[in-house]
């Protein structure tokens, strides 16, 4: 198989844990949802393992002695404070703001494709200087569906004004890969994003695993 001297047309991405560490984020959320109960704040390397995985998992991790209906029932009280933390302690991994200026460079364009919910991501954007940038962002909440569901994936190929076999997704997590597979999209396996211990990424089905954005300024990177 010969190898990529170009990117490819159509890059997208996950945001959390992908193009995003969001986790300090999420820990000022949780640790006031604590601190409004009178528990003592959770350190980062607890919370980040599972940021990937949503707000259930990050209250669940929070709170574990609480049953699933009083997860549910707080999944609110954590998006209104999350809404207000929105921003504040996050920043892009290194090695992204590089790779998307590169990718802009040679005339590739690049979108997100993200399970959080779509206003939440289109406020982040402005913050991160990606708003007049990001080809096409798509949440959890856009469609009917989401990741691992391949439906937010075909759409975003075709707002991107492209067939699904002619773009690359990068993700962290599990439904991440089976999304893009689903969609026959070539899938990226973020090694440098958010994993629990045994979640094994060679295990997922990606075209390529790739350890740090900065590897994937090299065109040859990219199935």
């Amino acid at each position: 198989m010969s190898l990529r001297t170009r990117f490819p047309e159509v890059a997208l991405f996950d945001l959390d844990g992908t193009l995003l560490d969001s986790a300090p984020d999420m820990l000022a959320t949780v640790n006031a949802m604590r601190a409004r109960r009178d528990i003592a704040p959770m350190a980062l390397a607890d919370i980040r393992p599972v940021v990937s995985r949503g707000a259930r998992a990050m209250a669940t991790t929070a709170f574990p002695e609480w049953n699933n209906d009083e997860i549910l029932a707080a999944l609110p009280e954590f998006l209104d404070i999350y809404a207000q933390e929105l921003g504040k302690h996050c920043r892009p991994f290194d090695g992204i703001p590089e790779l998307l200026d590169a990718l802009e460079a040679q005339g590739s364009r690049w979108g997100i494709v993200t399970n959080k919910p779509e206003k939440l991501a289109q406020d982040l954007m402005p913050m991160l200087g990606w708003d007049t940038r990001c080809g096409v962002l798509i949440g959890g909440d856009t469609l009917s569906e989401r990741k691992p569901h391949p439906l937010p994936m075909l759409h975003a190929a075709q707002a991107m004004g492209i067939v699904a076999e002619g773009c690359v997704y990068v993700g962290d997590d599990r439904r991440d890969i089976e999304a893009a597979r689903a969609a026959h999209m070539s899938p990226i396996a973020a090694l440098w994003g958010y994993r629990v211990a045994g979640d094994e990424p060679a295990e997922w089905g990606a075209d390529a695993m790739v350890e740090l954005p900065v590897d994937l300024l090299q065109p040859a990177r990219w199935p």
